[in-house]
């Protein structure tokens, strides 16, 4: 399994948005056989951090995001929403306990 940590900056005011039409999105990871482990909202820091995994080796993961990428349901998740997301910091991680 390869996991992937998200950690997003969003704009002030945008945290709430983010949040509310993230379940969308996870919906289309979903369909593309990818689990979000975990999802967090840092109010005070004004950030959206979670988790994505899909299962197989790093070849594979990144195999499934470019499929996901041009599918038209992700096209579709996007369509209309003003993302509040100024950065975006993206990394594989491991367990570590």
């Amino acid at each position: 399994m390869t996991v992937q940590l998200r950690r997003y900056e969003v704009e002030r005011g945008g945290l709430a948005r983010l949040v509310e039409w993230f379940p969308t999105i996870a919906q289309v990871r979903d369909q593309y056989g990818f689990t979000i482990e975990a999802a967090y909202a840092d109010q005070e820091n004004s950030e959206f951090v979670w988790i994505v995994s899909y299962p197989g080796n790093l070849d594979d993961f990144e195999s499934a995001v470019a499929t996901y990428n041009e599918s038209p349901e992700r096209a579709a998740a996007f369509e209309g929403f003003d993302s509040p997301v100024t950065q975006m910091h993206l990394s594989y991680v491991s367990a570590a306990l």
